[in-house]
């Protein structure tokens, strides 16, 4: 019972019309992991449809497992906050309606960057993203110890949303 169960979950899920990016009025959530070259934690972001291909946002992270050998690091050097916009391309490039494909800038505490993202919806709620991030412009150009977390090459992965 318990396979005809799951069979009949997978088979409803694959056929279901899910769209990952509808264009004006859109809003997606994404939470996941973070890994980058001195720690891995958490990141969070939220994006808001503006257009039939733009979209802004915010996101937050926080690094939960640093490593340095400089001391322990305050709150305030493991979080970042930015704000973000992003051109959803999905549609364009007409690969599926279930993936968004979108590169985007960002403005943060810490700098300047620029994110290339993708997100894969399995239903119409429920879907998965990956996201690369550089900083452009850093606010300090000798960026030391701390300072550096935020300021390198960012890996995230996780979990998307609609609202």
């Amino acid at each position: 019972m318990k396979r005809v169960i799951t069979l009949l979950l997978v088979l409803t899920a694959s056929f279901a019309n899910s769209q990952a990016f509808k264009g004006k009025g859109d809003k997606k959530f994404q939470v996941g992991a973070t890994m980058q070259e001195y720690g891995t934690g958490i990141a969070a972001t939220i994006d808001f449809g503006a257009g039939e291909n733009i979209s802004y946002g915010f996101t937050t992270s926080y690094l939960l497992n640093t490593t340095t050998k400089a001391g322990t690091p305050k709150f305030v050097d493991k979080f970042d906050a930015k704000a973000r916009f992003n051109a959803n391309i999905g549609n364009v490039l007409n690969i599926s309606d279930k993936l968004d494909i979108y590169p985007g800038l960002d403005l943060g505490l810490r700098n300047f960057g620029a994110h290339l993202g993708a997100r894969y919806f399995f239903t119409e709620g429920f879907g998965i993203y990956t996201e690369a991030g550089i900083p452009l412009a850093k606010y300090d150009s000798n960026t030391i110890g701390y300072e550096r977390f935020n300021n390198q090459f960012v890996f995230q992965i996780g979990a998307s949303f609609n609202l």
